[in-house]
C-alpha cells in the first residue's frame, strides 16, 4: 500500500476522520443508553460504568502508552491507534454480555489514548509555524463533530436496529480512518524522547494543578449529567427516543460553538476571565437544568447554552497551561488530557450513586456544587507560586489535548 501525495489540507482531514471515529468511539455510549439497559438487562447505572472503563483507561494509558511508543514512526502508530480502536469497537459490536463489552471498551480506550495526542502532536508537526493553531484546531473539529452527529447518529441507530450496529459503524469508521491516513500521511519520524518520570515535572507548579484538580471537576460535573441525560430528559420532559436524539444535537452544536468561541475569547483577553466566566456560566445553567428542561422547547434551548459552556471550557484552560509551562506544554497538556479522563471516569461512578440514590433530577444539583468548587480552586489558586521545573520540551514533539 503507497502513500499517495497530499495536501496539508488533505493530511489534516485524515486526522480529523481519525479523531471522529474516536470521539465517537468516546461518547457514543451517552446516546445508547436506553438501548444498552433494554438489551443488557442492567440498570443505568451499571450501563454508565461503561463510560467510567473507556475512560479510566484512556486516563491511566494516555501517558503510559505514550512512553512506551515514544520510538515508534508516527503514522505506523497513528494506523495502529485505529486498528485497535476499530477493533474494539467490533469486539464491542459482538460482545455477548455486559462483562466482555466492558472488556471492549478498554480495548478501544487503549487505541484511542494513543491516537489522540499523536494525532495532534503530527498536525502540529507538519504544519508551518504560522498554520499550527489551525491545523490543531482542525483536528480537534473531528472530536466535536463525533459530539454533534457521531452521538445522535449513535442513538438512532440504536432505536431503529440496536446498539450493536451502532458500534458496528463506528468500528468500521475507524478502520476507514486507519486506512485513510496510511494512504495520506507521510512518515513521520519520533519526537525526541522523554522519561515518564519528566511528564510529571510540570506538577511542581501549583497554578497547574489548580487547572489539573478544576479539570477533573468540570468534566465530572459534565459528564455525570451527560451521560445519563436520557433519564433526566425522561424525568423532566418526559421526553425518549427520537426527541432525545434532537436535544442530543442540540448540545453538539453548542458544544461547536463553545469550542470556536472559548479559543478566540482566549486568544483576546487571556486565559482567566474566560475560564472563571464559563465556570460560573455552567454552575447557573446546572443548577436550572431540572427546572428549564420541562418542555421540549427548553431543553432544546438550555442543552445548548450547556454545550456551549462546557466546551468553550477546555480552549483557555490550555491556553493558560501553555502559557504557564512555555517549555514542557506538551507534558502539561498531557496532563490534562489524563485530567479531562479522570473527570469523565469518575462522572460514570458518582452520577450512579447519585442516580441510584437520589434520582435524575438530582444530578445536575450535585454538578453544580463540583462547578461552583472548581470555580473556587480557580479564584484561589490563579497567582499562587510556582515551584521550577526541568528540561525544556518542544510543543510539537510532544503535544497532547482531549
Amino acid at each position: 500500500m503507497s502513500t499517495v501525495p497530499s495536501s496539508g489540507t488533505s493530511r489534516n482531514a485524515v486526522l480529523a476522520f481519525g479523531a471522529f471515529g474516536v470521539g465517537t468511539s468516546g461518547y457514543i455510549v451517552a446516546g445508547l443508553l436506553p438501548s444498552l439497559t433494554a438489551e443488557l438487562h442492567v440498570s443505568a447505572t451499571a450501563a454508565a460504568q461503561l463510560v467510567t472503563s473507556f475512560a479510566i483507561a484512556y486516563a491511566i494509558g494516555s501517558p503510559l502508552f505514550a512512553a512506551a511508543t515514544g520510538r515508534w514512526e508516527r503514522r505506523s502508530l497513528l494506523v495502529a491507534a485505529l486498528v485497535v480502536t476499530g477493533l474494539g469497537n467490533l469486539f464491542a459490536a459482538v460482545a455477548p454480555g455486559y462483562t466482555t463489552l466492558m472488556i471492549a471498551r478498554v480495548v478501544t480506550a487503549v487505541g484511542a489514548a494513543v491516537f489522540t495526542p499523536g494525532a495532534t502532536a503530527v498536525a502540529a508537526e507538519l504544519s508551518t509555524p504560522e498554520r499550527r493553531g489551525r491545523a490543531v484546531a482542525t483536528v480537534f473539529g473531528g472530536l466535536t463533530v463525533a459530539l454533534i452527529f457521531g452521538v445522535p447518529l449513535g442513538s438512532l441507530i440504536s432505536q431503529q436496529l440496536d446498539y450493536e450496529a451502532a458500534f458496528l459503524l463506528v468500528g468500521v469508521l475507524s478502520l476507514a480512518g486507519a486506512v485513510g491516513i496510511r494512504l495520506v500521511l507521510p512518515k513521520v519520524a519520533p519526537p525526541p524522547a522523554v522519561r515518564l518520570a519528566e511528564r510529571f515535572a510540570v506538577a511542581r507548579d501549583k497554578r497547574v494543578v489548580a487547572l489539573l484538580v478544576t479539570t477533573v471537576l468540570a468534566c465530572l460535573a459534565a459528564f455525570m449529567v451527560y451521560t445519563l441525560v436520557s433519564q433526566l430528559l425522561a424525568a423532566t420532559a418526559g421526553v425518549t427516543g427520537a426527541t432525545v436524539t434532537v436535544l442530543l444535537f442540540c448540545y453538539g452544536i453548542g458544544g461547536a460553538v463553545g469550542n470556536y468561541v472559548g479559543g478566540r475569547v482566549a486568544d483576546r483577553w487571556g486565559a482567566r476571565v474566560p475560564i472563571l466566566v464559563v465556570l460560573a456560566g455552567i454552575t447557573l445553567v446546572l443548577a436550572l437544568l431540572p427546572l428549564t428542561t420541562t418542555t421540549v422547547v427548553g431543553a432544546g434551548v438550555t442543552l445548548f447554552f450547556w454545550g456551549v459552556g462546557t466546551w468553550a471550557f477546555s480552549p483557555p484552560v490550555q491556553h493558560r497551561l501553555i502559557e504557564l509551562s512555555p517549555g514542557h506544554a506538551g507534558l502539561a497538556l498531557s496532563l490534562n488530557a489524563s485530567a479531562i479522563y479522570l473527570g469523565v471516569g469518575l462522572s460514570g461512578v458518582v452520577g450512579g450513586a447519585v442516580l441510584t440514590s437520589a434520582g435524575p433530577k438530582v444530578l445536575p444539583e450535585i454538578a453544580a456544587v463540583l462547578t461552583a468548587v472548581a470555580f473556587a480552586v480557580m479564584l484561589f489558586f490563579w497567582g499562587a507560586r510556582a515551584r521550577p521545573v526541568v528540561r525544556e520540551e518542544r510543543l510539537p514533539a510532544d503535544s497532547t489535548a482531549g
